[in-house]
């Protein structure tokens, strides 16, 4: 049963930032994730619903120095709509498309996602291989003060993040890739687009005579966040993507994660999954 007592829609983040002092505040952005688990009884509306939509310094994407700002209300649409994404990073555009349904895409936004935290979140996978950051505002005096996150150390469980109850998370920003960058994302489930991810694979580096260098591998669904694979990527790094060398990092892969049995599949079916996916993007990347 909700206790809600208030709505407020503030225009500016200073006074989104002043109403999260309270303390029991919801954050209504797209709403997309909130209010299906309103509905199912696994999320409690608190006491002050704060809806963000009207926030414009919370949208754009733009050139900020060496990386690409994102900000936390730009929706999924926006990103597979952007220009500058397209140009840089490509891979999260991809992953955008086998994003739920048009309608989720055109509500469903970037900073709710992330903040969801679900081991299994779509954008999570890319950006964990594009080395993106988030970052968090708080107003703890009369100033407003950033910080910034690497998102690899973001998630701490299912639905928990580091973001404080005071906090709102801003903006999402990615550093341009190097030349000669690649990255691959890709997602198993029932229906791709619109299931829940069974596994998702993020697999990224700077090609040069078929090794990868800098090379980062994030999986998704099989822990309980998303995470970086510190094995994988050790045994990817700098290697030629032969055929004995894919199939010697795939097994990397497969025994890297621990995954569980739940409704979607068995820990075993996730494990061949992670083992047969990397196979398979890493001998696209070795043709790239």
């Amino acid at each position: 049963m909700t206790e809600l007592e208030r709505y407020v829609a503030p225009t500016t983040l200073a006074a989104a930032i002043d109403c999260l002092k309270d303390g029991e505040v919801t954050i209504l952005a797209g709403g997309t994730d909130l209010t299906p688990q309103t509905r199912a009884g696994r999320m409690r509306i608190k006491r002050t619903l704060m809806n963000i939509r009207r926030i414009p310094e919370l949208k754009g994407i733009a050139l900020d120095g060496g990386a690409i700002r994102i900000g936390a209300l730009t929706t999924i649409t926006e990103i597979m709509d952007s220009a500058l994404i397209a140009k840089h990073l490509p891979v999260l555009v991809e992953t955008c498309r086998h994003f739920a349904s048009d309608q989720i895409r055109n509500a469903g936004t970037l900073g709710g996602n992330l903040c969801n935290a679900s081991p299994a979140g779509d954008t999570a996978i890319p950006l964990l291989v594009l080395g993106a950051s988030v970052e968090l505002a708080s107003k703890p005096e009369d100033k407003i003060y950033r910080r910034s996150i690497p998102l690899s150390e973001f998630f701490v469980g299912p639905g928990q993040t580091r973001r404080s109850l005071c906090e709102l998370l801003t903006a999402v920003t990615v550093p341009l890739p190097a030349p000669g960058h690649v990255a691959r994302f890709h997602k198993f489930g029932t229906r791709v687009g619109l299931d829940i991810s069974t596994v998702s694979i993020g697999i990224g580096g700077t090609l040069k005579d078929g090794a990868l260098a800098a090379a980062r591998v994030a999986f998704g669904a099989v822990a309980a966040t998303p995470l970086r694979a510190a094995q994988t990527e050790a045994a990817l790094e700098g290697q030629r993507l032969d055929a004995a060398a894919i199939a010697r990092i795939a097994a990397v892969a497969r025994d890297e994660v621990h995954p569980i049995d739940d409704v979607r599949a068995t820990a075993w079916y996730r494990k061949e999954l992670i083992h047969n996916m990397t196979k398979r993007m890493l001998e696209n990347v070795a043709q790239a």
